[in-house]
């Protein structure tokens, strides 16, 4: 994707403009593979500027950025299986692990903005012409990346839907998990089938789901295990309990608004 943008590959053309006896704008020529992008996925930019970021339609985004870090219910999992599992190291891996995911999907997304602007597809590759050799690596590399990597969430899926019809753990026979698989997979299939916007669905999942998990839930946690703690609960736990609980009602605001934004992209 840098090399895409700095190179300059799909850059709409543009005519020089004169200027009485002189050219008041040279030519700008067209990228290489401008001319094999769909006409709504070619680069297209406004005038707006900082202010487009007071746009209610800021919230897709937020929502989006919410499902990237929607993986709580491996937390567990990976600090079990954490050689020397200590708090300090979990934290060090923890911390490594999030910082790296900062930086690239800071530094894609922002690359996907430069190069196509408000064109910019939920999939950012669909921007991306079919004959670019690169790009179509790309999708290559992430094709192998979603097989191998869907397993680690659906079994946090799976064993939440269980968990739900409270299923007790010696019921979860090898049978019981393969009926389970098949019956949710079904369902995804039957809903991907329908569903041809990506934007749509990390937009909802994320004003829904992400919103839940990062600011509502464990704000309700908390204010319950310091109730639970009564007495012997410090003043500060209980002076945070009224932040904690502004944090679950921002998430609800910033879900509602984003799920209404959501429903617009259809």
């Amino acid at each position: 994707m840098a090399l895409r943008y700095l190179g300059g590959s799909y850059k709409v053309g543009q005519a020089a403009v004169k200027g009485g006896s002189k050219t008041a704008a040279a030519a700008v020529p067209a990228g290489k593979y401008i001319a094999d992008v769909a006409t709504n996925y070619q680069p297209q930019f406004g005038n707006l500027g900082a202010s487009a970021a007071l746009s209610p339609n800021v919230f897709i985004l937020i929502c989006m950025l919410s499902t990237a870090y929607m993986a709580h219910f491996n937390a567990p999992k990976f600090f079990i299986e954490l050689k020397d599992n200590t708090i300090k190291r979990y934290n060090t891996v923890v911390g490594t692990s999030f910082g790296i995911s900062i930086f690239l999907f800071a530094l894609i997304g922002a690359l996907g903005f430069l190069t196509f602007g408000s064109a910019s597809s939920g999939l950012i590759l669909n921007n991306y012409a079919a004959t670019d050799g690169l790009m179509s690596l790309s999708r290559f590399a992430v094709t192998i990346s979603i097989i191998f990597s869907f397993p680690l969430v659906f079994v946090g899926a799976r064993d939440g839907w269980l968990d739900l019809l409270k299923v007790p753990m010696e019921k979860r026979t090898d049978s019981v998990l393969t009926k389970t698989t098949v019956a949710i997979l079904s369902g995804i299939t039957l809903i991907a089938t329908q569903l041809k916007e990506l934007a749509f669905i990390m937009s909802f999942a994320g004003a829904t789901l992400g919103n839940a998990l990062i600011y509502v839930y464990p704000a309700l946690m908390f204010r319950a295990a310091v109730k639970k703690m009564g007495d012997k609960a410090s003043k500060g736990l209980k002076r945070e309990v009224p932040f904690a609980m502004f944090s679950a009602l921002l998430g609800v605001g910033m879900g509602a608004i984003g799920t209404k934004m959501a429903f617009g992209l259809l």
